[in-house]
């Protein structure tokens, strides 16, 4: 960090990796706690010889310096790397500045490869909270703990496991869609057994590891391995849980593993958002640039991220005006920096490799540029959200008016063209029914009831008998 970066966060407190501390009168313990918070968390910068004075304005920095900056630093350094402040030795950068001819110093503590870093006197473990340090829960520093093998965990064998722990029908879609989108990869020659062997589904040793077994094996393995396995998939009748006509309109059933559950959500996500209609196993071409496109890098991403090893299970909730998906385990970046960065290594490599496999994922990273393409496609923007112990990625839903205004952006008169749409195809089958109208457009079949009845009340056209056997007539165009 430089002076000039300094001097510029100082004028900032809202930063989660930047505390200030005065020290005019020696170390302050509070520190030892930003220490331990640091390294539990995304690590951080500690400042000695800085003021904060609260104004009605907010909070204004003043720059006082520290006396006897050498032996200061000398006695942090020595304290971070031995063992008798911690349980485990803290690595730290040192930086000496000099403003308005006062000495500042500062620390930098990275993320420990140790946690959780805890006090040594006390036990009590840190966790960074916004701008301050938090004593973190059990279930936090349990979390910490799981965060320390991140990449690993998932990628150890299972013991006892063995090939006969693979549910055989969801290796058979799986090779099923490798044929269709890679099929150098789908071995056809193979027999089930050879072929998991060959993509590494069953390891050299002939056991799964736990990512393996996640995604294909059959239930009462899972389970066993890991109890609390449930990807939890629910749509609300309303924008809350609190305004829903009732609980819920569908929730989807325990599934196998990760493979079938994935399957099964791609299938309820197409009627809620645009979509093209193509044959095939797959529900949308490899090169579509569709809503249901960006849910499908977005669903990758939530079963690649997942914490399977946490006591909660990841989750799926279908609003009115919002699909949310919340996992446990906190994003290994901050929330905001996936804007601006790919990040590579997902908490479950195996997952993700094999979702890569059949294209059904992109390359490098998360396909997050895919993701961020929602606010192009909707109008809206998604939001990330993370903490400790949870990682939450909400997708909008657009409305009529939204869907207009990102047609308009793009050069087009949305709602115009998607009711002429709708009324070509009604003038060439006046016998079609929404759900027909939904899979000739693309469009959900939300979006679909949306325009049937735009067009209703506008007069423009009506319907003559019963939803089987009735048809539309246009009344004008």
């Amino acid at each position: 960090m430089t002076k000039e970066e300094l001097l510029a966060r100082l004028n900032d407190i809202e930063w989660n990796d930047f505390e200030a501390k005065e020290a005019s009168g020696g170390l302050p313990k509070s520190m030892w706690e930003t220490v331990s918070a640091f390294s539990n968390t995304e690590g951080g910068w500690i400042i000695f010889g800085i003021k904060e004075k609260k104004t009605e304005d907010g909070s204004v920095y003043v720059v006082n310096g520290v006396p006897n900056p050498e032996q200061m630093e000398q006695d942090i350094i020595t304290t971070l790397r031995s063992r008798t402040k911690f349980n485990a030795p803290v690595s730290c950068k040192a930086m000496r500045y000099k403003i308005d001819g006062k000495d500042i110093l500062a620390f930098e503590i990275p993320l420990s490869p140790h946690r959780p870093v805890a006090i040594k006197s006390n036990g009590e473990v840190y966790i960074r909270t916004g701008s301050g340090d938090t004593l973190a829960t059990d279930m936090e520093v349990d979390a910490i703990v799981r965060d320390a093998s991140f990449g690993a965990k998932s990628e150890m064998e299972v013991p006892g496991s063995s090939f006969n722990d693979i549910n055989l029908v969801s290796i058979a879609s799986y090779r099923s869609y490798l044929r269709d989108f890679n099929r150098a990869l789908s071995f056809p020659t193979l027999n089930d057994e050879d072929f998991c062997r060959k993509l590494n589904i069953v390891l050299s040793s002939g056991k799964l590891s736990y990512g393996s077994l996640l995604m294909f094996g059959k239930r009462e393995s899972v389970l066993s391995a890991l109890p609390n396995f449930w990807i939890d998939y629910m749509e609300i009748p309303g924008d809350s849980y609190a305004t829903a006509s009732q609980r819920y309109t569908y929730r989807m059933p325990e599934q196998e593993n990760i493979w079938e559950s994935f399957q099964l959500i791609m299938h309820r996500l197409r009627n809620f958002v645009d979509a093209p209609y193509v044959e095939g196993p797959d529900i949308f071409g490899v090169e579509d640039n569709s809503q249901l496109f960006c849910l499908r890098e977005g669903l990758v991403n939530f079963c690649a991220h997942s914490d399977y090893f946490a006591s909660a299970h990841p989750t799926i909730r279908v609003f009115d005006d919002r699909i949310v998906m919340q996992n446990p385990g906190r994003f290994i970046l901050d929330a905001d920096e996936f804007r601006s960065r790919i990040l590579s290594m997902p908490r479950n490599p195996s997952i993700i490799r094999l979702f890569r496999h059949p294209k059904l994922s992109e390359n490098a990273g998360y396909g997050i540029d895919k993701i961020l393409g929602w606010k192009r496609l909707t109008g809206k923007t998604v939001t990330f959200e993370s903490d400790m112990l949870i990682s939450t990625v909400t997708y909008p839903l657009a409305s009529t008016k939204d869907s207009r205004n990102a047609g308009e952006n793009n050069g087009e008169n949305g709602e115009n063209n998607d009711e002429n749409k709708v009324l070509e195809i009604i003038r060439k089958t006046p016998s079609i029914t929404q759900p027909l109208i939904a899979i000739e457009t693309g469009f959900s079949t939300r979006k679909v009831n949306r325009i049937i009845a735009s067009l209703r009340e506008k007069e423009i056209i009506k319907r003559i008998g019963r939803t089987k056997g009735g048809h539309w007539e246009i009344l004008s165009d």
